[in-house]
């Protein structure tokens, strides 16, 4: 006969909560992680000045809490030339599903409002850095998002 397990009672599935707020650290040496729902979405990401990197994910989930930890890295060596931000697909199932996230934590990066680049899984800072570094130079040299979205005519 098989056992079912048990959990013991100081397991808490779901977010963490103090005083009805949900704990989040959201400061890294002087970089910080931008909590984005589904009101905040387009000023803070389709509508930002630089390349947006944003992690899709969940407050109870190891892997989204090692690409946290991951982002928090990105985002203190990138700071002032990328917007990260974190979407908890738990509270905004509609980003999720409007942006086709199967499986989390998936990191898309938008540039101009267009979605560039989509990770899915477990990444290094490394491996993030790595796969932004042309959107962060190309960014670099543009004098406004107009100016470089129209082709001169001839």
């Amino acid at each position: 006969m098989v056992q079912s397990k048990t959990f013991p009672k100081q397991v808490v599935f779901g977010p963490k909560t103090v005083n009805g707020k949900k704990r989040m650290k959201t400061k890294s040496h002087g970089a910080e992680l931008i909590p984005v729902d589904a009101n905040s979405f387009e000023s803070a990401v389709l509508h930002a000045e630089l390349p947006a990197l944003v992690a899709f994910g969940c407050d109870w989930s190891k892997p989204c809490k090692r690409v946290r930890s991951a982002l928090k890295t990105v985002a203190a060596q990138c700071h002032g030339t990328v917007r990260t931000c974190i979407v908890n697909v738990d509270e905004n199932p509609e980003l999720g599903v409007w942006y086709g996230i199967e499986r989390v934590p998936t990191l898309l990066c938008f540039v101009q409002g267009q979605e560039q680049l989509r990770l899915v899984g477990t990444v290094s800072p490394t491996a993030v850095l790595t796969r932004l570094q042309p959107f962060m130079t190309k960014t670099a040299g543009a004098t406004s998002p107009s100016s470089t979205s129209n082709p001169p005519l001839n």
